[in-house]
């Protein structure tokens, strides 16, 4: 019993290091962008908000972040439709070279970041969409689509398949069944999708940097205030952009753990 609690204290202690490690340049920014100081130096300058003042009165700044946000609400609605019809599909049809369909759909988080924003931007200037907002959009629902189609995939897969076949044998069409049983069993899946997409979308930097153009978003700005200068602004802007990126994270987490109203008492059909 004591060698099984020593092993039970090492690992609970290599897990708040690794944690330590991962989250320690985070946490530092965070504590930084409250510096008084232009540079960030130990000791400590003293409790200031003039950065996040200075980073967000900037217009360059606000508009990025309008950006942002229009990316992300826009990309992450698209991903999550496309994402529950594909997960549909894959849950409801057997046909020819479904497998491939699967590894086709799952590819995009695969490539790197790099590869696959030149690829997009070279697709968006042969079909003269590149250098827009909804360049943007277009190459992060590419990019997120295969995370909103996981989820909701994992959630139907919990699904009794009987369920729908019931509804078709009492009357129910097919659309009034995907309305009222299938739609309903993947909310949870469904909302955390967007959550999740609406994430990855928010401090996705890399494929926004080479299809954007002139249309920044939020972790765009920061590189190119990166490349500029060293900005205490950075700072206080990263730590929005984590922030609100983690609140997300949990809010998809904790959407997809909630279990359907009336789920374990039966559900009359």
């Amino acid at each position: 019993m004591k060698a099984d609690r020593i092993i039970s204290l090492a690992f609970k202690a290599y897990i708040w290091l690794a944690l330590l490690f991962v989250f320690a340049p985070i946490l530092t920014s965070f504590v930084f962008s409250f510096d008084a100081n232009k540079f960030a130096a130990i000791p400590w300058g003293g409790f200031s908000t003039k950065w996040y003042a200075e980073a967000f009165g900037d217009p360059e700044v606000a508009k990025s972040l309008r950006n942002t946000v229009i990316v992300a609400l826009s990309s992450s609605i698209l991903a999550t439709l496309i994402g529950f019809t594909a997960a549909y599909t894959d849950y409801r049809y057997d046909f020819f070279g479904k497998k491939v369909y699967l590894a086709l759909a799952f590819i995009p988080p695969t490539i790197p970041v790099i590869i696959l924003g030149v690829a997009m931007l070279v697709l968006l200037g042969r079909i003269g969409l590149s250098g827009q907002l909804h360049s943007v959009i277009i190459a992060h629902v590419v990019y997120s689509l295969p995370f909103a189609m996981a989820l909701i995939r994992l959630r139907l897969s919990q699904m009794n398949k009987d369920l729908e076949a019931a509804a078709w044998n009492l009357g129910a069409s097919q659309w009034r069944a995907l309305k009222e049983i299938i739609i309903p069993f993947c909310l949870p899946a469904i909302f955390s999708a967007l959550f999740l997409t609406m994430a990855v979308s928010f401090d996705e930097y890399a494929i926004a940097w080479f299809v954007s153009g002139f249309n920044e978003t939020l972790p765009v700005r920061i590189l190119i205030l990166l490349q500029r200068e060293v900005s205490p602004k950075v700072n206080a802007i990263g730590s929005l952009v984590f922030i609100v990126s983690m609140t997300l994270v949990m809010l998809a987490q904790i959407v997809f753990l909630m279990r359907e109203p009336g789920s374990g008492k039966g559900k009359r059909i």
